[in-house]
């Protein structure tokens, strides 16, 4: 792999990934070599690193391949002479900036261009947190504050924050709008301490009329930036200005989150983005298929292919979208229509990886703790009601998200015989259509097992 190979990608990632994003991520990055089906590149930061493996990895490996290199996966480290060059740029950036303009430089990350509302593909699991995210984004004033927006890695928290910010900077261009990651703020703070800035850092983000950021369970830990995020979030609050805050977790359930912290981020409106549901993966993947014909339009793929990759792939949007862009790409260079067998083929690993796990015995603690109920007593002879339901949906769920036999659930529900099994998951199959709250408790056990 020659650098001369490696602009030409460049130039192509450029074209697909947009101008913004490309001057953010991938300009940064300097290429070393491909070797071992591996190609290296040297990155400022890690965290820059990591964000061009999870956000244009599968472009970057699409582009190479097309220049005939067999490359499978991409690797990243830290440069310090590419940090000392990016340093330098932003404070040239800095010092040609004026007025406002200098604190936005300053204090707000890069927007992806894909990461609009338009974008955004709508269902059950998530229209909440959308509806709840276009109210924001309408500029109109302040309405929940913070908006607190939390849920598992490739469910759509930073797509929704970013939409958040595009919308607002064209509706509303004269607010100030801040968007980065909690790990920038903790950097842009230590940065501060160090060079002794504390009173520009403080007023650099409280001039902010909109404050956006994600990950924030990243400062859980860092007591001073623990602090100076909790009296950052208080000094906007009074000042009326809107906060959007997003996590992996809810306030309360976030590890060495202060409470005080904690306590103020469940103080306006908290949305979960619940796991996708098959509806939801098989839009998303429509909606990437349309998107692809335009880049590959020979290409065809065959009936019943994304239905299978919904099916199977049901934790990660990112997985499953990067699933879908590897396929057009292995099809495209193949020259060969998207079936069922290639798919096998070509995704086995991430297939693999996507296999279900859940296991009886996980299904059973689960199943106790959600009734607040003894794992004993649930395994145990005793037939009182408050028992007997719970331990026939442990059955059900049992018999529905393993591949477990009947015999072999029926022993690890304390030796009961399979016949027991079978009334168990026949008497829950009929109380779902009959009772809504065993159908939901049941809907909130597979959802939380699949997480």
């Amino acid at each position: 792999m020659t650098q001369e190979a490696w602009g030409t990608v460049r130039q192509n990632l450029k074209r697909v990934v947009g101008a913004n994003a490309f001057t953010a991520w991938i300009e940064p990055l300097e290429f070393n070599d491909a070797r071992d089906g591996v190609a290296s590149f040297s990155a400022p930061t890690a965290y820059v690193g990591n964000y061009v493996d999870r956000n244009f990895g599968d472009d970057i490996l699409f582009g190479l391949r097309r220049e005939g290199v067999k490359v499978e996966r991409v690797s990243f480290e830290v440069s310090s002479e590419l940090a000392r060059r990016a340093a330098e740029r932003v404070n040239d950036e800095a010092d040609e900036a004026e007025g406002e303009e200098a604190v936005m430089e300053l204090t707000s990350a890069r927007l992806d261009p894909r990461y609009t509302f338009e974008k955004f593909i709508v269902g059950k699991p998530n229209e909440m947190a959308f509806a709840a995210a276009k109210r924001v984004a309408e500029g109109r004033g302040v309405v929940f504050n913070p908006l607190f927006l939390y849920g598992g890695v490739g469910l759509g928290k930073t797509h929704l924050m970013q939409a958040i910010a595009w919308d607002l900077r064209e509706l509303r261009p004269d607010l100030n709008v801040v968007y980065l990651s909690a790990e920038q703020f903790m950097y842009r703070f230590i940065q501060a301490l160090r060079e002794r800035k504390m009173m520009d850092f403080k007023l650099q983000f409280r001039n902010a009329d909109v404050l956006i950021v994600d990950d924030v369970q990243f400062i859980a830990g860092k007591d001073s930036t623990q602090e100076e995020f909790f009296h950052t979030f208080n000094a906007l609050v009074d000042q009326g200005k809107q906060i959007i805050i997003s996590a992996d977790r809810a306030p309360g359930e976030i590890k060495q989150l202060e409470e005080r912290i904690a306590s103020r981020l469940q103080s306006g409106l908290v949305v979960d983005l619940h796991p996708t549901d098959y509806e939801l993966r098989l839009g998303i993947l429509q909606a990437k298929v349309e998107h692809y014909r335009k880049d590959y339009p020979g290409l065809t793929i065959q009936d019943g292919v994304l239905t299978y990759l919904a099916h199977r792939i049901s934790t990660n949007v990112r997985v499953l979208e990067g699933a879908l862009t590897r396929l057009f790409a292995f099809a495209s260079l193949v020259g060969k229509e998207i079936t069922q067998e290639l798919t096998q083929d070509c995704l086995a690993d991430i297939l693999r990886a996507s296999d279900r796990k859940t296991t009886v015995e996980e299904i059973q603690r689960k199943v106790a703790e959600h009734f607040n109920i003894r794992l004993s007593d649930l395994l145990g002879p005793k037939r009182s009601r408050n028992l007997a339901r719970p331990r026939q949906m442990a059955m059900y769920l049992s018999k529905k998200m393993t591949a477990r036999s009947l015999p072999d659930i029926a022993r690890r529900f304390g030796g009961r015989d399979h016949t027991t099994v079978m009334h168990g998951v026949k008497k829950i199959e009929e109380l779902m259509t009959e009772d809504s709250q065993i159908a939901d408790d049941l809907e909130m056990l597979r959802r939380a097992l699949e997480a």
